[in-house]
C-alpha cells in the first residue's frame, strides 16, 4: 500500500463520508441537487479556487526540481483556465456574472479551508503542501469517475456537465501524479514529517466534508 493509501486508510470513514456518502455529492449524481444549492456550491468554490491557485503557485516555488515546477505549473493551469472556466460557464447560465461571481462573500467554511491551505503553503514544506492539498484534488477525481459510472443525472443536464468536468483524463492525469509526488516525498521524509503529512491530509478530509455539508446548507456569509 502506497503512503498516500495509507493516509487516506486511516481516515476512510470521514473520507466516504465526503466523497461518497454526502447528501450534495449524492444530488448532483442523481441530477436532484436543487438550482439555488448549485448556485451556491459553484459561487464559493470558484472563491476557493482562486486561493487555491495561489497554494499551487507557492509549491511550485518551493518545489527543488525543474520536473515539479513544471506538473505544479500544470495543475495551476489546470485549475485558472478549465476548472475556474467551468465554473464561470456554469454561474452565466445562472445569471451570475464574472464581476458578480468575484464579489461573493465568502462562508465561514470556504475562509476556513482557505485559510487552512494557505497557513500550510506559507508555513509549511512542500511535502506538507502536497498532503494537505492531496484530498480536495484526489477526492474531486474519485467523485468524477464514480459518478460517471453509476450517476443517473440526465445528459446535458448542469449536473452532468459538472461529473463531465471532472471525469476528465487530464484531471485524472494531475491526481495520479501528485498523489505519486506526495508517495516519493514520503519515502525520504523523516518519521516526524511523515506524522505531519498525515495529519495535513486528515484535516484536508475533514474540510472537504465541512466544505459539501456548507454548500448543502446554503451557510450565510462570514461576518
Amino acid at each position: 500500500m502506497s503512503f498516500s493509501e495509507q493516509m487516506r486508510s486511516t481516515v476512510l470513514s470521514e473520507w466516504d463520508r465526503a466523497h461518497r456518502e454526502h447528501p450534495t455529492v449524492q444530488s448532483i449524481g442523481d441530477g436532484s441537487l436543487s438550482l439555488e444549492r448549485f448556485r451556491y456550491y459553484m459561487s464559493q468554490d470558484y472563491l476557493f479556487l482562486i486561493d487555491y491557485s495561489r497554494v499551487v503557485a507557492m509549491a511550485a516555488a518551493k518545489s527543488s526540481d525543474l520536473e515539479s515546477m513544471g506538473k505544479w505549473a500544470s495543475l495551476l493551469d489546470e485549475t485558472l483556465n478549465s476548472e475556474m472556466e467551468l465554473h464561470r460557464s456554469f454561474c452565466a447560465d445562472f445569471g451570475i456574472s464574472r464581476e458578480e461571481l468575484e464579489a461573493t462573500r465568502p462562508s465561514a467554511t470556504t475562509l476556513a479551508y482557505t485559510g487552512f491551505l494557505l497557513r500550510t503553503a506559507r508555513e509549511g514544506s512542500v511535502e506538507e503542501i502536497a498532503s494537505a492539498m492531496l484530498p480536495c484534488q484526489w477526492g474531486y477525481d474519485q467523485i468524477g469517475e464514480e459518478l460517471g459510472l453509476t450517476g443517473t443525472a440526465p445528459p446535458g443536464s448542469m449536473h452532468r456537465r459538472w461529473i463531465d468536468g471532472y471525469n476528465d483524463p487530464a484531471y485524472r492525469a494531475l491526481t495520479v501524479w501528485l498523489r505519486g509526488l506526495t508517495d516519493d516525498l514520503a519515502d525520504s521524509a523523516s518519521e516526524e514529517r511523515r506524522t505531519q503529512m498525515q495529519s495535513l491530509f486528515a484535516e484536508g478530509v475533514e474540510h472537504e466534508h465541512a466544505f459539501w455539508q456548507a454548500a448543502w446548507d446554503m451557510q450565510e456569509p462570514a461576518d
